[in-house]
């Protein structure tokens, strides 16, 4: 659930609430129960807690075709000249 600020238009009161993103806006000031306007915040920006992330978590694993068209089983060959790859 999000962190929102809030500014009191009469008393000029700031303060922070926390609820749900579909909860309606507080309406009061806690202080003087004047009228209360969202403020628009930078938000708290990404936290990472744990051990962390490693290279290998998500790495690609490597093609290991090979795209000149020779067989893995023979150095000199070429497709559908080899008699030893029979390709």
């Amino acid at each position: 659930m999000p962190t929102y600020d809030y500014e009191c238009e009469k008393c000029g009161h700031k303060f922070e609430a926390f609820h749900s993103m579909t909860a309606e806006s507080l309406k009061k000031c806690p202080k003087c129960n004047g009228k209360v306007k969202r403020l628009i915040g930078v938000g708290a920006g990404l936290i990472f807690k744990g051990s962390g992330f490693y290279a290998t978590d998500y790495k690609k694993k490597d093609d290991k075709t090979e795209s000149s068209g020779k067989s893995s089983s023979c150095s000199s060959c070429t497709p559908k000249s080899c008699s030893t790859c029979k390709k």
